[in-house]
């Protein structure tokens, strides 16, 4: 019984290991990808990159976030534990400041829309000197 305690033992550690490194690993691919797309978006002039950089920020702190938990299944002292919770606590700040960064810039997105949409229609409506009385004639 004992020696089947230590497999599975060993068997948690290791499918802990390996699905903690494919999480961090997804975290690092998102974050490289949406960093990639964004300078090049960035090079194009395109509106909204600070956004899609942040949503990708984001989302890959989510996945580097979910590996951190994962691996506290597997800590043995409470040192490690100490190190892995302070890790956690500060990626969770990074994504709280992420989401408030999303939120403002979204907001900052509107009102420029906004702004623009407002500015077309003062231009489209005629002036009073444009209109005429067309009774008249």
């Amino acid at each position: 019984m004992e020696a089947f305690i230590s497999f599975m033992d060993t068997a948690l550690v290791f499918i802990v290991e390996i699905s903690t490194t494919v999480l961090e690993l997804f975290g690092i691919c998102i974050l490289v990808y949406n960093a990639v797309r964004c300078f090049y978006g960035w090079i194009r002039h395109e509106s909204g990159i600070r956004l899609k950089l942040a949503q990708g920020i984001a989302l890959a702190l989510e996945f580097k976030m979910g590996g951190e938990v994962l691996r506290t299944v597997v800590v043995r002292e409470w040192a490690e534990l100490g190190i892995l919770g302070a890790i956690i606590l500060l990626r969770g700040a990074l994504t709280f400041l992420i989401h408030w960064e999303i939120k403002n810039e979204e907001k900052a997105l509107e009102k420029k829309d906004l702004k623009k949409k407002q500015t077309v229609r003062r231009k489209r409506q005629p002036d009073e000197g444009d209109l005429q009385d067309t009774s008249q004639f």
